[in-house]
């Protein structure tokens, strides 16, 4: 599916309705250039699921886990900063992404060879200035 945002709005509006279908234990890479929408997505969904408190690209941190209205948690990986999994902890991906929560992984070249519930994968294109174009797979 090809969705043209032109919004920041727009763009959490499709992840919102992405993200009412998840369950726990799927995980959805997203991906795009720098600067294209994908924490502007993940915030999106990550509403949708309840999360109230401030969601933020976790590039410096590797990661962050939120909870989510219901009780769920939603984890959210930013693997910007990793050019392989080779050197790291071998239980990095498996800390976050857990079978009871939602989680979402930008960046995800690095891991996604170790990701074995991705559920879905979105890339965001930029079309100028605010208008994106996402491909939802």
């Amino acid at each position: 599916m090809t969705i043209e945002t032109s919004s920041p709005a727009e763009t959490e509006a499709v992840a919102a309705e992405l993200a009412v279908r998840l369950e726990p234990g799927d995980v959805v890479l997203v991906s795009g250039e720098l600067g294209s929408g994908k924490t502007t997505f993940v915030r999106g969904a990550c509403r949708a699921l309840g999360v109230e408190s401030v969601v933020t690209s976790p590039t410096y941190t590797v990661g962050q886990v939120y909870a989510g209205s219901d009780g769920r948690e939603i984890a959210h990986l930013d693997l910007y900063r990793i050019d392989s999994l080779a050197g790291e902890d071998p239980a990095l991906l498996d800390d976050y992404l857990t079978p009871e929560r939602i989680g979402f992984v930008e960046w995800p070249a690095p891991g996604e060879p170790s990701i074995e519930r991705a559920t879905a994968r979105v890339r965001i294109d930029h079309a100028g200035g605010d208008r994106r174009v996402l491909h939802v797979t």
